[in-house]
């Protein structure tokens, strides 16, 4: 069934903003001819696109990204006067000099001193040529972007007054922490810092809220999640600076945007906050990573940043280690040659891993979700094993422990509240598989490993049996820095040995990450493949009713009649098994199929309930005794005889016209061949629709983004000459004999702040484009408790679902998408949903509105009631 597409908030081109940098394409010339005055477009079918080839995407990207730039003089200004100025003082390499630095930089010392004009002066230079390309490439992304939300001057003002105000608030809070004793930030009350990034971090918290709800989120995430963990790992002053700044920007745009509608709620889809949640994680794999790259990182997480980052030993480490005794010191010269080797990998092994599980939890796996978990949970045991292991503790050693365990904890503390968000399940063949070939990774690395090192006994220090190498196997599958928790394994001081040593885990580890990330990459599939695709080849060749095609999206079940000519897509909740629409397959076998499926779900203790349905399922289940209701209808309009001609079309040819007036143009896309650039623009367009709800998105019968990522089904897009999306509407097939002879709208947004006609223009243009390939018709679907017909006398059961529609009217606008769907002219054709027993009313109700609602929480449900009551 379609949602109401005039609820859409708007976007306010954030997919031109930040993701234009990418596949886009200029206007072809049915865009050119229809940006002609005056020209008519009620007889022309949209346009099909293909994607383009890769030199020619190449060229046009590099073309608007030139384009971008040279519309941001203020930021190209900045980048050449950092770049000419740090060449001038001869700052390019190593940074500013000492002299410079005390006289241009800020720090306690230098404010001390009284230099005020300091926090203005160290946006002028970097501190080194690292600093200087992370400087620059954080200008180009938010520089131009922010010169065309905001404008030059603003743009200027809160690049300089952010730096201000981050230098100064992020020296003071290092002040007050060492005046209150605290390690980590007296360490650095001596550092002096220079470089624009932190009023960079303040003017990219204020643009955040100039862009859409989708790119605001993950804007305002990394404003907050990049000089956090800077602060964390490395602890330097500047990025303390960076991270008051980005909180200044942030409570500064708030502060301006205060009244702006589309701010007031902030409704995550389900597939956003999975994106969130992954990039969280990335953030925590990469914390120790970068910390790794300073020699000086001092911040408060830094001190345990080996466990995720495993570092060579150090000479006086090793000269430590050896005064203890032999046995320590081989170990810590077995480390040290590990280094110097492919098996420094290893050290990098935890990063790796959550980074693989990362995209797990992008694409909403389950599997992802429990391994993630599970790892971070096992991280936290080896750290209590650690912390029980070190005998008596001091308080520093106490306070090391805490912060150790905090990371782990918080992450869990995240992916549990967020847990129904990934649900969706690998198949069985998938896991199986996954399982076979991890384990036998696993089993062959440790074989060889134990049965190689039996026979080369004489290669270890001490002599190497067979239980030795055993209790040494978790050595070898863990990275350098745990090998603490083995203290007695056997150390290599052969080749082979050393061999062994070296690539038995490493070997392992790459066979494991690999097959991991090449599962999450793959598309999620049915629980039942087999099944899902039995049904999908079942519909295409016989065909079904209009809503026959959401058979085929995930979560469904399946039930085949004897003769497999039938089916029923299902899905159980509680004891409720709900129908996906009518029977499809040979039509001949439908009716019988309403029987047998009802047979079926007896022997299974479920209530059947066919919902959704044409007239025929509803007259097959009348002979079983059953009862029915209306709940929906369905809107046909016939497409052979179809002419936008008479005043009753007065409505889609002003849209049309009014499109051509303005260089907007319709063109046919699968979704998954579209540019990037368009599809970041629908997730957008998206995105906005959910969060101006402040209420869950509705499943069931509504398809959202995963679904439009099918390749039978096509979507249509409204852009205009700068190939900014206005629109866009889904149309899934419907068959008979083997061929779509039908079309059924189902996903419909748009711009709030575009074209207003856009939807009507879209749907017209989609049945001009349907009629030309010889469609018999298009559904415009059917709109939930929304109905015209009272052809029957209402029962007491049909008057409450119109008194439901009715109210939920104000926050879903059902009975408004019927409204709008009547300027079309269609046929009313009535949905029904039929049961066997109205004392099942209840539950089938509670199922409904699960299937619907999945995720409905209690605050969410208060906020629906308040809604109502409103």
């Amino acid at each position: 069934m379609a949602r109401p597409a005039d609820r859409a908030d708007p976007v306010t081109g954030a997919g031109t903003a930040l993701a234009t940098v990418g596949e886009q394409r200029g206007p072809g010339p049915d865009a050119e001819r229809s940006a002609e005055r005056g020209t008519d477009r009620a007889d022309r079918a949209p346009v099909t696109r293909t994607p383009e080839p890769r030199p020619q995407k190449v060229r046009r990207a590099a073309g608007v990204l030139g384009a971008r730039l040279r519309s941001a003089p203020l930021t190209l200004a900045l980048l050449a006067g950092l770049w000419l100025l740090g060449a001038a003082t001869r700052s390019l390499g190593r940074g500013p000099s000492d002299r410079l630095l005390e006289r241009a930089g800020i720090g306690l010392s230098t404010l001390a001193e009284g230099h005020w004009w300091t926090p203005v002066t160290s946006m002028f230079w970097c501190s080194g040529r690292g600093s200087y390309v992370f400087t620059s490439l954080l200008l180009l992304l938010v520089g131009p972007a922010a010169e065309h939300r905001l404008g030059r001057l603003r743009t200027l003002a809160v690049l300089v007054g952010g730096q201000v105000v981050g230098t100064l608030l992020g020296t003071g809070l290092v002040a007050f922490g060492s005046s209150a004793g605290e390690q980590w930030t007296a360490s650095v009350a001596d550092q002096i810092s220079v470089g624009p990034g932190v009023g960079v971090f303040a003017l990219a918290g204020v643009l955040g809220y100039r862009l859409t709800v989708l790119w605001r989120r993950r804007l305002h995430l990394l404003v907050l999640l990049v000089p956090l963990v800077m602060t964390l790992y490395v602890g330097h002053l500047q990025s303390v600076q960076r991270c008051a700044a980005a909180l200044a920007g942030l409570g500064l745009g708030a502060l301006v945007s205060r009244g702006r509608p589309h701010l007031r709620t902030h409704r995550s889809s389900h597939s956003e906050t999975r994106v969130l949640v992954a990039l969280c994680l990335v953030a925590a794999a990469f914390g120790p990573l970068l910390a790794s790259l300073y020699d000086n990182a001092s911040g408060p997480f830094n001190t345990f940043s080996e466990l995720y980052f495993s570092h060579r030993l150090s000479p006086d480490e090793v000269a430590d280690f050896c005064a203890q005794s032999a046995h320590d010191c081989a170990r810590a010269h077995a480390v040290v040659r590990i280094f110097d080797t492919p098996g420094r990998m290893m050290a990098a092994l935890i990063p790796a891993l959550l980074l693989v599980l990362a995209e797990g939890l992008r694409r909403g796996l389950r599997f992802a979700w429990l391994v993630t978990v599970a790892t971070e949970l096992l991280w936290a045991a080896l750290l209590c094993w650690l912390y029980l292991d070190a005998g008596p503790v001091s308080r520093d050693v106490v306070q090391y422990f805490v912060e150790a365990l905090l990371l782990p904890l918080l992450t869990t503390g995240l992916l549990v509240a967020t847990r129904k968000r990934f649900l969706l399940r690998l198949s069985g063949r998938s896991v199986r598989r996954l399982a076979l070939v991890l384990g036998g990774a696993a089993l062959a690395s440790a074989a060889t490993y134990v049965g190689v090192g039996r026979l080369v006994a004489g290669e270890f220090e001490p002599g190497a049996s067979a239980r030795r190498l055993m209790a040494g196997l978790p050595a070898q599958f863990l990275p350098p820095a745990y090998n603490d928790l083995l203290p007695d394994y056997p150390i290599a001081v052969g080749p082979v040995a050393r061999f062994l040593e070296t690539y038995c885990g490493l070997a392992f580890w790459a066979v494991a990450l690999a097959v991991l990330l090449s599962v999450f990459r793959r598309p999620v599939l049915h629980t039942d493949a087999a099944a899902a695709a039995r049904a999908r080849a079942l519909l295409a060749e016989h065909g079904g009713g209009t809503l026959s095609f959401i058979a085929t999206w995930d979560g469904n079940h399946y039930w085949f009649d004897e003769g497999g000519r039938a089916a029923v897509a299902y899905r159980v909740v509680g004891t409720v098994a709900l129908t996906t629409g009518d029977p499809f397959g040979a039509p001949e076998d439908r009716a019988r199929a309403v029987a047998g499926f009802a047979r079926y779900c007896d022997a299974r203790g479920w209530t059947p309930c066919f919902y959704s349905v044409c007239g025929e399922t509803r007259a097959a289940t009348a002979q079983l005794g059953w009862r029915s209701v209306q709940v929906a209808e369905d809107t046909v309009v016939p497409l052979p005889e179809l002419a936008f001609t008479g005043r009753k079309w007065q409505d889609i040819r002003t849209a049309l016209n009014k499109a051509g007036k303005q260089g907007i143009s319709a063109e046919w896309w699968a979704y998954h061949e579209a540019p990037l650039a368009l599809r970041e623009q629908i997730r957008a367009i998206s995105e906005e629709w959910v969060s101006e709800k402040g209420l869950p998105e509705m499943g069931f019968t509504l398809g959202g983004l995963e679904e439009l990522d099918d390749p039978d089904v096509r979507v249509l897009i409204a852009v205009d000459e700068q190939r900014v999306v206005h629109g866009l509407t889904s149309w899934m097939p419907v068959y008979e004999n083997g061929v779509p002879v039908g079309w059924t709208l189902d996903f419909m947004r748009r711009r709030s702040d575009g074209f207003r006609g856009v939807s009507e223009f879209l749907i017209a243009s989609a049945a001009l484009g349907f009629k030309e390939e010889g469609a018999r018709f298009l559904s415009l679907s059917g709109a939930p408790l929304a109905r015209t017909g009272q052809d029957e006398e209402p029962t007491g059961l049909q008057r409450m679902l119109d008194w439901m529609g009715k109210v939920l009217e104000p926050v879903y606008g059902f009975r408004s998408l019927l409204a709008f769907k009547a300027k079309f002219q269609p046929e009313y054709r009535p949905m029904y949903m039929a049961y066997p027993d109205p004392a099942a009313l209840p539950g089938i109700t509670r199922a409904i509105g699960k299937a619907y609602l999945p995720h409905l929480t209690a605050a969410q449900g208060v906020r629906l009631m308040r809604k109502l009551s409103g």
